[in-house]
């Protein structure tokens, strides 16, 4: 699994690293918030240890960008250990919050107890599999997606999104079907927040995303990827 650790302190990220990798874990290093927002957006990650004093852009603003796109776990990292900080860390959408000087057993109690519940909520997919129809191919093993041959990047949550569909070609979801599965939770006015998403997958796959031949939306009730 891939864990992101980013803080501006570079000692500190060494550091943790080896724990992890100690553990078996493969780490991904950012020294600040846009970069481990660009990390995310390009490769799988499947937890964050995030700092939250950093320059450009701190951990608190980084959570909330990425909360718009993926529920990955984040840990929020930091000196301060007042009350008011843990809340609000926690309210931008951390998971879990651990102060520095931390104890390194500790981090990796709090990390494995993170990405359990990922896992056991099914937010990650441990089974190797793929997933084709016609010139569409997500590799769900590597997290690769690919059209005709070409690779595509998506975010996590696109990703979850197509190889949802594509695992079930034909199949027709409705908005709350999807959001209920990739986000985990009760659709509330969904309709917007799936339909914008399913928008940026079709620029990204489709030819023509006018006249998709894949993603395709079945009026009045959902959305499917077409067997091929």
């Amino acid at each position: 699994m891939n864990i992101l650790v980013c803080d501006d302190d570079r000692e500190i990220v060494e550091a943790i690293r080896i724990y992890l990798e100690n553990e078996g874990y493969t780490v991904l290093k950012a020294y600040d918030g846009l970069e481990a927002l660009q990390i995310i957006e390009s490769q799988p990650v499947h937890l964050i240890i995030l700092d939250i004093m950093m320059p450009r852009m701190d951990g608190l603003r980084a959570t909330v960008r990425l909360r718009e796109e993926a529920n990955i776990p984040v840990i929020m990292l930091s000196a301060k250990a007042e009350d008011t900080d843990k809340i609000m860390g926690l309210n931008m959408g951390a998971d879990d919050y651990i102060t520095k000087p931390f104890n390194p057993l500790e981090l990796i109690a709090r990390v494995k107890s993170q990405l359990r519940r990922y896992v056991t909520l099914g937010s990650l997919e441990t089974r190797d599999s793929v997933y084709q129809t016609g010139g569409l191919v997500i590799d769900d093993e590597s997290k690769q997606v690919t059209v005709d041959g070409e690779e595509v990047r998506l975010t996590p949550v696109q990703y979850k999104i197509l190889r949802l569909l594509t695992a079930n070609a034909g199949r027709v979801f409705s908005i709350d079907e999807i959001y209920a599965k990739v986000w985990q939770e009760e659709a509330y006015g969904a309709d917007n927040t799936v339909a914008v998403h399913i928008r940026r997958i079709r620029e990204k796959i489709e030819i023509n995303p006018k006249e998709p031949k894949y993603l395709k939306v079945v009026w009045g009730i959902g959305y499917k990827v077409e067997k091929l």
